[in-house]
Order: C-alpha cells, then structure tokens, then sequence
C-alpha cells in the first residue's frame, strides 16, 4: 500500500511583544505573591503603583513624540518594566521614591533612546541603580519576614489600610521601624569582623529569617522555568550565570569558608533567580548569539561575585547587568555565527564599515 506523502503548511503563528510582554509578567506572579507572603503589603502596593505610573508616563510621551497612543501602550513593555522595578523595591519604599525611578526608567532609559528596541541599558535596572544611589536610607531599609516574629505573626503587624498610609507618608515611619532590618545581603557584607560562621549564629535575619529570601528565590526560579518551557528565551544567558556565580562562590568559600559565603547563599539569598532570570535575558540589551549570551551571562556572574565581596553595595544584580549591557555590542560583533554559504564567520569591528 502505497502512502501519499504530502507536506501540511504547519504554521504557527509568531509570538509579539505584547504576547511576550504579558507571559513575562505572569511568571512573575509566584514572585510577587511569595514577597506579599513574607513581607507584607508593600510590594503589591508597590507593584500597583508602579504600574500605574508607567503607563501614565508612557503615554505622555508617546502623545508628545506624536505616536499612536493604541498602538503602543498595547505591547505592555512598560507595564513589565515598572512590575520589574516594583518588585526589586523595598516593601516599605516612599511613594516619590517610585514615582523617581519609573520616571528615570520610562521617560530617560527608554524613551531618551527612542523607545522600545533602542534603549542600550535595561531601563528597570537604570531606574533601581539611581535610586540606589541617591536614596540609600530608602532603599536598603527592608522589612523583616513574618517568619522571624515569635509566633509567626508579623505579616499582621501593618495591615493594607496601614501599609498604603505608610508608604503615601500618612503612618509615622517610626511605628514600624523596630520590623525594619537589612538584608541578608546586608548582613553579610558588613559583618564587622565577624567570621561568616558568627554572622550565621549572631544576626538575626540570617539565624530566622533567610527562609523567607530562599522561598522567593525558588517563586523566581518557577517564573524563569515558565517562560524558559514558553521558549521566552533560552537558557544560554541565565545558566552561565548562575553557573558562574556558583562556581566561583565555592571556590572561594572552600578556600576561606570563614570569609566568604557558600554558594546557594549567593543564588538564593539575594535578586540572583530575579536577574537571571527576567532581567538579564531582555533581547534588547543583552547579547544576541548563543555565544555572546554566554559570555554575556559569565560576566554578569562575575561582577555580581565580585560587587557584593568587594564593592560597595551588596546586592550587585543591577550594577552587573548594567556594565554587561555596555558590552553586548562588542560581544555581538565578535561572537557572529557564521552566515549561510559562507566559510567563516564575519566578526569584529572592520575598517570603513
């Protein structure tokens, strides 16, 4: 019996920026509930608020840059970068705090360059490096998880009703301030003297509340696992980091393990799943080739090893990705696959080009 081989057309239809932009935003969902969950209201406020924002300023801009405004705000990208923005926010952040950084992000990192697909830096993370900077008091003051109270019982220490009045200035900032603390990253980075064993056993939020941090982690990692089986993006770019950093934090902690954090610290205590997995692999600024998104994600796990042991600040997530945006053009232009029907690949900078 003879069998008719036909070919089917098979097609499917491509994936848009709006497409993108809203399965980028539901993966964050896991994220966002586990820091409601484990410190409070804030970041949802924030989140909202953010949103809220960006959408405010994008259209403003697109009005004054004569734009369809349908058009554009349907692509969602800027709803995904104040969500981004928002959740890389301390809970209890000021509401101009917000207000500063989607302005930087939406109206100066985005739309200075000319809009979506020509801005050079991840505007999320040029808006969270500024404010860093300019409002370190605000950004690193960070609620405690509920996990530390006795009896399990913080997350009811500042309903919704009081978390909004704190953060829109209307609560006294110093009811809560006994629920405020720093980071494990904090803790690490500016432990006095201390062996990392003494930090462990002496500093509270690393003795009771690191669950808290290792929990969001594992929501971001279950956001990234999402878009990755979603073909969002591949895996070159997120795996060389965290394999990167993991790699290097154990050499160094087998070296001096009383000077230096383990490696799951690193990947579980800070924003690492966050920027791995949705900051990082932005097509926009990151590098293009399989190759270059390689090189592109070593370096970032480089420099986050190296900013939070050496440097100043010790959650490096953003300052990384920003300096590797810097270079993925010139990681582009060596790292070209080779084109078809040619022999060898085109790479480098030519003269007269």
């Amino acid at each position: 019996m003879a069998l008719i081989r036909t070919s089917s057309p098979h097609l499917h239809k491509a994936s848009s920026t709006s497409d993108v932009m809203r399965l980028v935003a539901l993966a964050t969902l896991p994220g966002l509930a586990a820091m409601t969950f484990f410190f409070g209201w804030g970041t949802l406020i924030n989140v909202i608020w953010a949103v809220l924002l960006a959408v405010l300023f994008e259209a403003a801009i697109i009005k004054l840059r004569k734009r369809p405004l349908g058009f554009y705000l349907k692509d969602y990208s800027a709803v995904v970068t104040a969500l981004l923005l928002g959740l890389a926010l301390p809970p209890f952040a000021p509401w101009w705090v917000t207000l500063v950084g989607v302005f930087v992000a939406i109206v100066i990192a985005k739309h200075l360059y000319g809009g979506l697909g020509q801005n050079p830096f991840n505007p999320a993370m040029v808006a969270y490096a500024l404010l860093l900077v300019s409002f370190p008091v605000q950004m690193t003051s960070w609620t405690m998880p509920f996990v530390m109270i006795e009896g399990g019982e913080s997350w009811n220490v500042l309903g919704f009703a009081d978390t909004l009045s704190l953060i829109f200035g209307s609560l006294d900032q110093t009811l809560i301030d006994s629920y405020s603390g720093a980071t494990p990253l904090d803790a690490m980075r500016h432990r006095g003297g201390q062996t990392t064993e003494e930090v462990w056993s002496s500093v509270p939020v690393l003795a009771n509340g690191i669950g808290a941090w290792h929990a969001v982690s594992a929501a971001y990692l279950m956001g990234g696992i999402f878009l990755f089986y979603r073909k969002v993006f591949t895996l070159h770019t997120p795996a060389s980091i965290l394999i990167t950093l993991g790699v290097v934090a154990s050499l160094f902690y087998l070296l001096d393990p009383y000077s230096y954090a383990d490696p799951f610290f690193h990947l579980t205590a800070g924003a690492t799943m966050l920027g791995a997995f949705f900051i990082a692999t932005d097509p926009v600024t990151s590098a293009t080739s399989n190759k270059g998104k390689i090189i592109f994600g070593i370096g970032i796990g480089l420099l986050i090893f190296i900013i939070r042991d050496w440097g100043g600040y010790p959650d490096a997530v953003a300052f990384a990705v920003l300096l590797m945006n810097l270079a993925a053009p010139f990681i582009d232009q060596y790292t070209q696959p080779r084109s078809y029907g040619h022999a060898r690949a085109k790479r480098g900078m030519k003269g007269g080009a």
